[in-house]
């Protein structure tokens, strides 16, 4: 599992104060991904892919592509 954090600033979005947060588990063939403001419960998606080596290969994507628009590592 990996839980990011992004707080302050999101340039991208036009938003001065911003507080989300983003994290994906990974079960075998099975991403989810549950996403919102920091302090909800968020809304939750899954993806399916044909094997384990592949999800994990679009979890890693995912967490890179979150990391580089500034998210942070968080605790829960």
């Amino acid at each position: 599992m990996t839980y990011l954090e992004f707080v302050g600033e999101d340039k991208s979005r036009g938003v001065t104060d911003s507080d989300k947060f983003w994290e994906v588990t990974q079960a075998g063939e099975k991403l989810t991904i549950v996403f919102g403001k920091i302090g909800t419960k968020g809304q939750t998606t899954e993806k399916l892919f044909e094997s384990h080596q592949e999800a994990a290969i679009e979890m890693e994507k995912l967490v890179k592509s979150k990391i580089k628009k500034g998210y942070k590592e968080g605790k829960k």
